[in-house]
Parts: structure tokens; sequence; C-alpha cells
């Protein structure tokens, strides 16, 4: 069986020396890797230049990448060659698509001028005291996996900030639904932290809890070959 796994966290190019990012460092994905070389799976990992990596194996293939345009165009070719896609990459929810003074925008007829532009500088100007960054909302997706491989097993990911349970398993539950998912692994933000990892794992039939990294990688690995 083949694992399609994406790990850390896209950036989204401002201009040539600043991006958006997230704080994702792909260390779930790794464990998550690791757990599946080590039962004999082969393993594509989609992951970034910054993430944390899994140790070299010899089952391992990795595919790096930097932003959501070019993630889309790995899963698109990769997706319909695998059988388990572990969603596991933080995805900018935006990307940057023009930036301007203050001034400028402030003294426009019309914002639609901005929205139609390519920023075409190397690096933005520090003179002005205030800029504006107009950004466009990025595709989800998850969303598209079943278009590419209508019989993928696909395992998605889910954090919020902040919320209670049972909303967060209640958003979890629309995307199970939603995206045609086998499992949502569902995280709240204020639940990661000194070495903890608290995660709901979501499927049709039942929910479990995991408190660590390790945990999940577990239940996920076990859940994909009980069921497979």
């Amino acid at each position: 069986m083949n694992i399609l796994i994406t790990s850390g966290g896209t950036s989204e190019k401002i201009d040539q020396v600043r991006s958006i990012t997230n704080h994702s460092t792909g260390q779930l994905g790794k464990i998550i890797s690791e757990r599946f070389l080590e039962a004999g799976f082969s393993v594509t990992l989609v992951t970034t230049p910054t993430a944390v990596q899994p140790k070299e194996h010899p089952h391992l293939r990795r595919i790096f990448i930097k932003n959501v345009a070019e993630l889309q165009t790995v899963l698109e070719k990769e997706t319909p060659t695998h059988q388990v896609l572990i969603h596991a990459m933080a995805i900018s929810d935006y990307s940057p698509i023009y930036m301007s003074g203050f001034q400028a925008v402030k003294e426009a007829s019309n914002l639609e001028h901005f929205l139609h532009q390519s920023n075409k500088e190397s690096k933005i100007s520090s003179e002005e005291d205030y800029q504006v960054l107009f950004l466009k909302k990025n595709p989800k997706l998850i969303s598209l996996v079943k278009t590419w491989n209508p019989d993928i097993r696909l395992i998605g990911f889910k954090l919020l900030v902040g919320v209670a349970q049972d909303q967060l398993l209640a958003v979890a539950r629309a995307s199970l639904e939603k995206n045609q998912a086998e499992m949502i692994v569902a995280n709240d933000l204020s639940e990661i932290q000194d070495g903890k990892h608290r995660a709901y794992l979501v499927t049709k039939d039942a929910t479990q809890i995991a408190e660590t990294k390790l945990d999940i990688a577990q239940k996920i690995y076990h859940h994909i070959r009980n069921k497979g």
C-alpha cells in the first residue's frame, strides 16, 4: 500500500524577501511517516524545506513544495497513484496578490483597480509608514482530493483555537462529510503544548482521543491497517 503524507506549513510570497507563513513544524507528519515506514509501507512525503524531516529510509520518497499552488500541482499528480492520503500539512488560507501604500489605496476611486494588478517589485519599499496588503483566498485542496482519486482513503486534519470540545467535534464531523474523508483529526491549539498534543480522531462511527503526537500516529496507523 502506498501512503501519501503532507507535512509542514506552506509559505506565500509577498516579495522576494518576505512571506506569509504559519508556524507548523512538520513534527507530527514526521512521526506519522516514520510509523508507516517502520511497518513496511512505501511513503511519499510532500513537505517543505523548513519542516522537520523523518530519517532516511529506502521506502521514503520526498517531494518539496513551498506554497499552495505547488502543493496543488503535486497532489493532483500523486493522489491517483496512492491508496491513502494523510493530509497533515498546515495550508495558508490566503495568498498576497498586491501591496500598495496606504495613501494610494485611500485615494483610489475603485479598489478593483488594485485587485487586478500583480506586484512586480522585488522588495516592497520601506519608505511608507503604512502598507496595504490584499489577500486572495486559496482553494481548499482537501475538497478536491476525491475528484483526483475517488477511491483514495482520506485522513484530514482540522485545527481551531480556544473553542469548546463540542464545537471542535461538530466542525470535524462536517469536514468528514463534506470532503468524503475516512477520518478527521481535530485539534485545538490550546491543547498542543509542553510535549502534549490532544487530538480527537473522528470517524463516521466513533471518536478516539489521543494525547501525544506519537499516540496520534499510532491510532492513524492502526485505523489504516485494520480497516484496509
